[in-house]
């Protein structure tokens, strides 16, 4: 017993410090799509890296409006919306920018 408590004399409790990390500033930002009511509305972007299961709209009131709100850190992002398995642009925002695939991604900033 006395060895244990002499080995129990040389240990130390030595108390880390968390250091808070720092999140960027984010803003909430809504994409809103209208498709057929009982459509599935996703949304997929360069902030999600693309996947097309990662957020699913919401569709507002059975009236075939879909929206999703997501907080961004501040950045420039592509996006597209996939309606019934189908890639397509934000027919409400003109800004876009080359897919690299011969078509168009929807862009927005976000500041």
């Amino acid at each position: 017993m006395q060895g244990k408590h002499k080995n129990a004399e040389k240990c130390s409790m030595k108390t880390n410090t968390v250091k808070k990390i720092e999140q960027p500033p984010r803003r909430r930002v809504t994409f809103r799509c209208e498709a057929e009511s009982q459509s599935d509305v996703r949304l997929a972007g360069s902030f999600n890296n693309w996947n097309a299961t990662k957020h699913r709209m919401i569709q507002l009131n059975g009236k075939g409006k879909y929206v999703a709100a997501l907080l961004l850190p501040f950045g420039r992002y592509e996006y597209k919306f996939i309606v019934d398995k189908q890639w397509q642009c934000d027919p409400a925002n003109a800004e876009q920018a080359p897919d690299g695939h011969g078509g168009l991604n929807s862009v927005i900033v976000v500041v």
